[in-house]
């Protein structure tokens, strides 16, 4: 399975949410980066993705974006094939 990446804050309904949906999916392992404790990592989240808000989900070196992005990408039928490295 392709690593997955998630930049998160502790209290991030959003952030929850996206967490589900992987792990329904069977992804076992989610890379967290705290963005609320580190803001040199909230400052590297921001160049690399131009957005402000969490979460952040990166499969593999594919920027999804956040929650709705995800949801929407499974809808299409894009998320198990992105996460299973096709």
């Amino acid at each position: 399975m392709t690593p997955v990446k998630m930049y998160t804050t502790a209290v991030c309904p959003y952030c929850i949410r996206a967490k589900q949906i992987l792990k329904a999916k069977g992804v076992e392992h989610i890379e967290e980066i705290r963005i609320d404790t580190s803001p040199a990592q909230r400052d590297h989240m921001m160049k690399t993705t131009g957005r402000r808000t969490v979460p952040q989900i990166f499969i593999g070196e594919t920027h999804v974006g956040g929650c709705d992005d995800l949801v929407a990408l499974d809808a299409k039928g894009g998320l198990v094939p992105l996460l299973q490295g096709q």
